[in-house]
């Protein structure tokens, strides 16, 4: 069974994008520079990996993903916020 991840990318102009892959490492690289990164990146390059969530399986991360994609911006960079300061704890 494979490890899922649900992410957020904060690119170059302030937007953030989210997705989710079993491999964040290579999907960062795809984004930065393959044809297989996603089209929101074209016109914007990705600046930093803002968030990293894990999830039990493919169905559980895709609806994740959807739940946080129906956020405002304000809400996602709150969640940003609080992962980072949890982090910091440990």
């Amino acid at each position: 069974m494979q490890n899922w991840f649900i992410y957020i990318i904060e690119a170059t102009d302030g937007s953030l994008y989210t997705g989710i892959t079993t491999d964040v490492e290579r999907r960062w690289r795809e984004h930065s520079a393959g044809p297989r990164g996603a089209r929101f990146f074209r016109g914007r390059a990705p600046r930093r990996l803002a968030y990293v969530e894990p999830a039990a399986d493919r169905s559980t991360a895709t609806r994740r993903e959807m739940s946080i994609k129906a956020l405002s911006r304000k809400q996602k960079l709150e969640l940003i916020q609080t992962r980072i300061k949890g982090d910091a704890t440990l």
